[in-house]
């Protein structure tokens, strides 16, 4: 008899879910509606049954989600679920190729490489080829061009020539890389980690006897997030579950955000026609959120096509509408974040309660700077501080030597951006200048042309013209433009080849260079960003650790989390949703439906801002309009409000 009542832990919806029958399940399991507890239950559900731990197969996207789910189950019935096979897609391929992979042309000691490993590889293929040199991608992006070809089983060149499209790279030549790779993998007796994927896929595809070996050994299969898959863990688990078509997945079609690296919603929302007789749950009762909010993110969604349709009830009691903040731009924004703050700290809220959210990192530009100036500490959840990313400190570096011929450290790292240029032959190039760079020196300008490597000179010389007329033609008045010129004669390619994330860098340079349309010089602009920097350090230094610090995030990286006061940036057309997505097919459907996943990370109070303008580098001023995401929702959801900051 089962020692668990799951009639008193579990609600109906998750009831039904936990204890649904054999074949095909379908669990579409709405934000905040217990997910993890239905997918935990559910395993402890089929040990009640007396059904063998080692004939379950529990798949998840990350070690701690299996983790969690496994040390739940263990709490509900003992050390009876130890032998269940549990982890992430990667885990679990890797466990059935080490027994297997011979199948393949692999010992069964192969060893996986990690980023470092297959960095490094990438490299010496590429040095091999004879690549290394001008206009070619770096590993890294070569690496993730690689990966998402694989897990969208697109051919590289396609993935390639979009990539590059207006960039000065033989896209040909990329292949030859990616080929030359996969046979060094081969021949080293190694797999990346989308090769774990892929060749786990492989195994069974090509090997009938394996893959019925773990058909009859699987009599259950339990996918978690599964609006997440890609197209070649969607195929392998099919394959693994198509004997006992006992399939359960869990997920959400209104969180799928993540087709930039692969994943693929359709997948879920296919599921009932690649399994026709399966049975459908819906998880629609959210124990997070107050009413209002939940009542906005339901209106959010619904003007997506394709997509199952739930509705979000809460459990808890009214509280207040979601705020609509109208503001007129950036500036006054950071300052409306920053007064709520204070006045909600005044209500009992703590810092780490509340999370500031945004579309794209440079979005919060102007609230880390207004927040550095408080002296209030932050901690961003998704990257570094905005002065503190590679690329805005790589184009600052030109502007601070062009201010101060003896800033050593601008130099080398100006100098090792170019091509064949490392630490040390800066270092050489910068004693040899006399430990001083001034570009009205004729003299100096010489030497460095001559001393600098071969391969270097051409990049340079764009540069150097930039150098020559930065004080001639006024540029030291305008560092906005000095940061353009050099993005156009030099740092937009070397993005390209260096960043995997290439798109937004640039964005974060093009908010820089709007920032600086505020100063009337170089220098003026360096000066406050060296004292912003150092009010920074000194705000987290006063601060009492984490807990004292505002939150500032993404709204991909925020997903799955929550806190009890969020505010949602720049909810402007073309910013959110942001201008790229909305020239792609469905792009417009992943924005809203990041709109639904950033406005359901909010228990209490949800603050929706919209800032009416920007200043253009020319000195024009864009105007934007209330994102559409906003305007769609009736009005008497929001408390709307207008701040003029």
């Amino acid at each position: 008899m089962s020692q668990i009542n799951f009639e008193a832990d579990l609600n109906g919806e998750q009831l039904a879910a936990v204890q649904a029958g054999d074949g095909p399940v379908l669990v579409i399991a709405a934000a905040g509606t217990g997910k993890t507890r239905a997918l935990t239950y559910r395993v402890a559900y089929l040990v009640e049954q007396n059904i063998d731990p080692a004939r379950i197969l529990l798949l998840t996207f990350t070690n701690r989600a299996a983790r969690e789910m496994l040390e739940r189950a263990q709490g509900l019935v003992g050390e009876r679920v130890g032998g269940l096979w549990g982890g992430t897609f990667h885990h679990m391929a890797n466990r059935i190729l080490r027994r297997h992979s011979a199948a393949l042309g692999y010992d069964t000691d192969y060893t996986i490489l990690d980023q470092d490993d297959s960095r490094s590889l990438v490299k010496a293929v590429t040095q091999e080829l004879n690549l290394s040199g001008k206009h070619f991608p770096k590993p890294d992006v070569l690496l993730s061009i690689f990966g998402l070809a694989s897990s969208t089983n697109t051919d590289v060149l396609e993935i390639a020539h979009e990539r590059f499209e207006h960039h000065p790279i033989n896209i040909e030549d990329i292949e030859r890389v990616w080929r030359s790779y996969s046979a060094k993998k081969l021949e080293l007796n190694a797999m990346d980690f989308d090769d774990l994927l892929l060749n786990g896929l492989r195994l069974f595809r090509e090997h009938d006897e394996l893959c019925e070996l773990y058909q009859d050994r699987f009599r259950y299969t339990l996918v978690d997030e599964y609006q997440d898959t890609n197209c070649i863990q969607a195929e392998w688990v099919d394959l693994v579950a198509a004997r006992h078509r006992n399939l359960l997945v869990v997920g959400d079609d209104f969180q799928s955000i993540y087709s930039w690296r692969g994943a693929d919603y359709r997948n879920i929302l296919e599921f009932p026609d690649r399994y026709p007789d399966c049975q459908v749950y819906k998880l629609e009762t959210n124990y997070r959120s107050v009413p209002e909010i939940l009542e906005l993110a339901n209106a959010s969604i619904a003007a997506n096509p394709e997509q199952f349709q739930k509705h979000l009830r809460s459990v808890r009691d009214l509280y207040k509408k979601p705020a609509l903040v109208k503001l007129r731009d950036g500036d006054s924004q950071a300052r409306f974040v920053i007064e709520r703050f204070r006045a909600l700290k005044r209500d009992g809220y703590r810092p780490k309660d509340m999370v500031v959210l945004y579309r794209s990192h440079f979005q919060a530009l102007e609230l880390q700077l207004e927040l550095a100036r408080a002296g209030i500490p932050y901690a961003i959840t998704s990257g570094v501080r905005f002065f503190e990313q590679a690329h805005i400190k790589d184009v600052s570096s030109l502007l601070r030597l062009l201010e101060n011929p003896a800033d050593e450290l601008a130099f080398l790292r100006l100098l090792c951006l170019l091509p064949r240029i490392g630490q040390r032959t800066a270092v050489k190039l910068w004693n040899k200048l006399g430990n001083h760079f001034d570009p009205e020196e004729q003299g100096q300008l010489k030497i460095l042309r001559e001393s600098i490597p071969v391969p270097a000179r051409e990049p340079w010389s764009e540069i150097e013209t930039i150098c020559v007329s930065y004080r001639k033609e006024g540029l030291d008045k305008k560092p906005g433009e000095t940061v353009s010129r050099f993005m156009e004669a030099f740092y937009d390619v070397y993005a390209v080849e260096t960043f995997d994330n290439y798109v937004r860098r640039v964005e974060d340079i093009q908010a820089l260079i709007l920032y600086t349309e505020q100063f009337n010089s170089t220098a003026g602009f360096l000066s406050e960003v060296a004292l912003l920097t150092n009010l920074d350090a000194e705000a987290d230094r006063v601060g009492n650790g984490d807990d004292e610090a505002l939150r500032l995030s993404t709204v991909h990286q925020a997903k799955g989390l929550e806190w009890s006061v969020v505010f949602l940036l720049w909810l402007a057309d073309g910013m959110f949703p942001s201008g790229r997505s909305l020239s792609e097919g469905s792009g417009e459907s992943e924005e809203r439906r990041l709109f639904y996943v950033a406005v359901t990370r909010a228990k209490d109070e949800l603050y929706l801002c919209c800032p009416e303008l920007r200043r253009a580098r020319d000195g024009s001023t864009t105007y934007y309009s209330t994102s559409r995401f906003v305007k769609e929702l009736p009005e008497d959801l929001l408390d709307q409000a207008n701040f003029f900051l």
